[in-house]
């Protein structure tokens, strides 16, 4: 085993699939090439989490999982195999579950206010000392619930419904009204959160509540136990989630480098359009959506953008620009969700200022109007400007770019608070010169950085991303819906530059936050290489459902539709429970008709109703197989092409758990299903003793179980160089790996077909003897034919015999 992984499988760890269900799989695993288990996180979380990141005691391992001695076991059985485990890590924030006290932290703070052990646990603003923390629990408002009686007194525990908080000690026995004033927590209506809240919390996530890790007490408390089994040798690395959220994100990267002895750990940082990870981050690298944009553009045809944008906004009427949707979105998200975090930016901004006479000019109303616009002018989830410390070119690019964008939107007068603001994030001296209230102006330059990424992530990912559907395989977590495509050159320089700069990064192409599963994008890039076909295709369909479409449907969200029914596409349609909980999912998201906290049962009822008739319609299905049909050998390509280059390119690869096989899933909590390992344990077995593959998932998991294995026989060869292999035909992506393999795969091959095939183009191989470890093709050096190379498969994978 070693430190480094060579390769990851991720499993997603709760109490339907535990510890010793893990284990029950790792002899297959191994046999698959893997060489870590990717563990979703593993401490306890809330009572029923399926996810994990919902953590409410650092000090225990999973008990709906197994707990301690079920872990214990995994680990034992890794150990036999010569394999690792890789822990995800949650540090930014803890859950406020129900009832409070599985939260011992929560639950003390929440009884003793600020003199709480815990308090410094918690970015709470108490005001001057005194202000309660909020927590909008309440079905309705605070006095309607006490004229109904819903709250009640027992011994020292205050409850409402599930919910239980402790009371302020001396309280118990206060009239209730009196007593609901005299907690360090103030009960209220769950919309007052958005603009009283007074704790940061995970984006817009009331139940989850951020933790402060830069106090080295609760960093060392919260990581005790993860260490512990590190240093035991029970785990070798950490996936950290959300770094972007913590108030010095390279600070607690040095400390955790420095307590793991430098253990390899991945950064789940998204990075937009061509930013690149702080190079002084001492980690390996990002959980790899950036090679999952470039990976997925290779098998995108940059043609087609233009016509599908016509046909996107003949249906819909979006514009034909993503930006507006974007910016639109982000304002939504600033003067709702993240109301109260902008608020708490003013009141820095204007406390700063009005201790200083020669900024006290500037007013509330100016600080929030350039607030607003900064936040949804900045393109980036954060600038690393860190307090005390000169900001680097990049920061200063970034936060100068933003700032000219939201200059645009402000008359003069406010054009001066803007630049005084940029001044004060940027660290810049700024009135007088003493700098008063340094504290403040610190706070001021975390706080609005923690801000971005919220702004970023609910306004793009979670809003814009579920508006705009020109090709909604491009709507992914890091990606980018205008970056249409990715030439071999692009992909060249880009593994170059990893291979160079971050080798031990991770790549992947499905995680449990991708909003489709790798096979549901890959199917629906083809559709840049079909677009007349396409656009012929779902004039059919609406023609035939037209009876179906009530006048609230919007076109958007039938589109939506359309593309979710031939993506997910698996010999028929996806199951109607799976359709409809998706597209509840996606409506709620997009926040036009209905939402999370609003759902309009009219609109709802619209969709679903659609979304049923549809699916019963046999002569419409019949339809959607036919065409599905004439794309399969298309989407056979892409699919394996995709997954094979992600596999062989620099970096260290993870399959998500089942996607080994052809998986269609679509965004959490579908991704999440059980798995069928039995079958693939049985179907693997039958590739090893000889069988040809029946059908594409046998062709995967070939694919998936050769490339992994070949990583594990030559890991100095995927460790050391990357050389791009030239090729007579843009249709082939070809590379080199330390000399020792050889990867080639076809991209976009509807325009391939239509030129009749590869002909007489070829690829250079390397010098020296050549198998294909997919096929046992023996091949030689130099000018080789792709059509001879890819005859059975549509890629291939060559080790130096």
């Amino acid at each position: 085993m070693t430190a480094v992984p060579q390769a990851t499988y991720r499993l997603q760890v709760h109490g339907e699939f535990g510890f010793d269900d893990a284990a029950e799989v790792v002899s297959y695993l191994h046999n698959l090439g893997a060489s870590h288990a990717y563990l979703s996180p593993i401490l306890q979380a809330a009572p029923g989490s399926t996810h994990g990141y919902d953590v409410v005691d650092h000090s225990r391992l999973s008990e709906a999982a197994g707990g301690r001695p079920a872990f214990d076991r995994l680990a034992a059985r890794l150990a036999d195999h010569r394999m690792g485990a890789i822990a995800d890590v949650v540090p930014n924030h803890v859950a406020v579950p129900t009832p409070a006290r599985l939260n011992t932290a929560l639950w003390s703070v929440l009884r003793d206010g600020p003199g709480s052990p815990y308090a410094e646990w918690f970015d709470v603003d108490w005001g001057s000392g005194n202000q309660p923390l909020l927590m909008a629990v309440l079905g309705q408002r605070i006095g309607k619930v006490l004229a109904d009686g819903e709250l009640s007194v027992d011994g020292d525990v205050l409850r409402y419904y599930d919910h239980e908080f402790p009371l302020r000690p001396g309280t118990e026995s206060l009239p209730i009204a009196e007593l609901v004033t005299e907690q360090w927590y103030r009960l209220a209506h769950w919309r007052v959160a958005d603009e009283e809240l007074n704790y940061r919390r995970f984006f817009d996530v009331d139940t989850l509540a951020a933790v402060r890790v830069e106090n080295q007490e609760v960093f060392e408390a919260t990581h005790e136990l993860l260490f512990s089994l590190l240093h035991e040798g029970k785990l070798t690395g950490f996936r950290i989630d959300h770094p972007d959220g913590l108030a010095d994100p390279r600070g607690y990267l040095r400390r955790l480098a420095e307590r793991t002895g430098g253990a390899w750990v991945v950064v789940e940082k998204i990075l937009e359009g061509d930013e690149e990870l702080p190079g002084d981050w001492p980690c390996a690298g990002t959980t790899g959506y950036d090679a999952l944009l470039r990976v997925g553009g290779l098998f995108v045809d940059p043609a087609g953008a233009a016509p599908l944008a016509a046909f996107h906004s003949e249906l819909t009427g979006e514009p034909a620009d993503f930006g507006p949707v974007v910016e639109q979105a982000k304002r939504e998200v600033v003067k709702h969700g993240q109301y109260a975090e902008v608020h708490r930016l003013v009141e820095l901004l204007a406390r700063i200022c009005q201790d200083d006479v020669r900024l006290r000019d500037h007013t509330r109303r100016a600080f929030h109007e350039v607030v607003v616009e900064l936040l949804v002018n900045f393109d980036r989830y954060r600038a690393y400007v860190v307090p005390g410390e000169q900001p680097d070119p990049t920061a200063i690019h970034a936060m100068n770019h933003a700032t000219e964008l939201a200059r645009r939107n402000l008359d003069e007068d406010q054009q001066e608070t803007l630049d005084l603001v940029r001044d004060l994030l940027l660290g810049r001296e700024a009135g007088t010169a003493s700098r008063i209230d340094e504290d403040a102006r610190h706070e001021l330059i975390v706080r609005f950085q923690q801000t971005c990424g919220p702004v970023m992530a609910k306004g793009i990912e979670d809003t814009a991303f579920y508006r705009w559907f020109r090709l909604t395989s491009l709507n992914e977590v890091g990606g980018n819906p205008e970056h249409f495509g990715v030439s071999p050159e692009e992909f060249h320089a880009f593994a170059a530059r990893l291979n160079d700069r971050w080798p031990r990064t991770m790549t992947t192409l499905s995680t449990h936050d991708t909003k489709r599963s790798e096979d549901v994008r890959a199917r629906l890039g083809v559709l840049s290489e079909q677009t007349a076909a396409w656009t012929e295709a779902v004039r059919s369909w609406r023609s035939m459902s037209a009876d179906y479409r009530d006048s609230a449907l919007d076109g958007s969200t039938e589109y939506l539709v359309w593309q979710t029914l031939y993506g997910s596409w698996d010999d028929g349609p996806l199951a109607e429970e799976r359709l409809q909980a998706y597209l509840q999912k996606a409506i709620r998201e997009g926040k036009r008709h209905t939402s999370w906290t609003s759902p309009a049962e009219e609109y709802e009822h619209a969709v679903a109703s659609f979304a049923s008739a549809v699916l019963a319609d046999t002569a419409l299905l019949e339809s959607v197989r036919r065409f599905a049909d004439a794309q399969a050998g298309y989407v056979r390509a892409a699919t394996l092409g995709q997954k094979l280059v992600q596999l062989t390119m620099p970096g260290v690869p993870d399959v998500y758990q089942g996607t080994e096989f052809v998986d269609l899933s679509l965004v959490d909590p579908d991704n999440r299903r059980p798995v069928n390992y039995r079958e693939r344990i049985a179907r693997l077995d039958r590739l090893d003793d000889g069988a040809k593959p029946d059908g594409l998932s046998d062709e995967k998991l070939l694919v998936t179980s050769r490339a992994l294995r070949l990583r594990r026989q030559h890991p100095e060869a995927f460790a050391g160089s990357y050389t791009p292999l030239p090729t007579s035909s843009g249709h082939a992506i070809a590379f080199a790996r330390g000399g020792e393999a050889v990867t080639i795969a076809t991209r976009l091959p509807v325009a391939l077909h239509r030129l009749g095939g590869w002909g007489d183009s070829t690829v250079v191989l390397p010098e020296g003897n050549w198998e294909n470890v997919l096929t046992g093709q023996l091949v030689g050096s130099g000018a080789a034919r792709i059509q001879e190379l890819l005859a059975e498969l549509p890629v291939a994978l060559l080790a130096r015999s």
